[in-house]
């Protein structure tokens, strides 16, 4: 009888690693409190930080600034090449904004103060579709990448994939739990 409970206890863990991972979660933007500002070099970009970072749909950015002196704009593509804050798509300026993450592709914000996007205050952030979340494989694209487009949105044929997955290591897990 003590192979029933240890044939329970590998499945929980193997669904614990396949879902475990997946939660969504907040990133504070630029991993500091202090990060939303004009960068003092390019090594201290917001986009180093972003591009070393993984982002899935899901979770939250949050960004901590000073009300009433900085603000965050979620752009356009163009309006954040060209430093553009004339029509955001969304405007957050309460200091403490968070924002969800909640189609994959890239999202562009910069600075609302005048003059800082200009300075570098700005940041792109690549979501990862769902399908990638699953298998922690592939990396999220750099933003010279996203030339040709953003990621493709997941098909209900992935959550079918990782229901099959499931039943299959959980099946293989009670096998091995019977042999011991």
């Amino acid at each position: 009888m003590a192979v029933f409970p240890r044939t329970v206890a590998s499945s929980l863990l193997l669904l614990f690693l396949l879902f475990g991972f997946s939660a969504a979660k907040e990133l504070l933007v630029g991993g500091k409190i202090d990060a939303w500002k004009i960068p003092s070099s390019e090594a201290d970009s917001l986009n180093q930080w972003a591009e070393r970072s993984r982002f899935r749909v899901g979770d939250h950015l949050v960004w901590k600034y000073e009300s009433g002196k900085d603000s965050v704009l979620e752009v356009t593509k163009e309006d954040y090449a060209n430093c553009s804050s004339s029509k955001p798509i969304k405007e957050y300026s309460d200091g403490n904004t968070k924002v969800r993450l909640d189609h994959p592709g890239a999202y562009y914000f910069i600075s609302g103060a005048k003059g800082h996007c200009e300075k570098g205050q700005k940041v792109i952030v690549i979501v990862m579709s769902q399908r990638h979340s699953y298998t922690g494989i592939s990396p999220a694209p750099s933003p010279a990448e996203l030339e040709e487009g953003p990621a493709v949105a997941p098909t209900s044929s992935a959550t079918a994939l990782q229901a099959v997955i499931v039943f299959v290591l959980g099946m293989l897990a009670m096998y091995v739990g019977f042999l011991m």
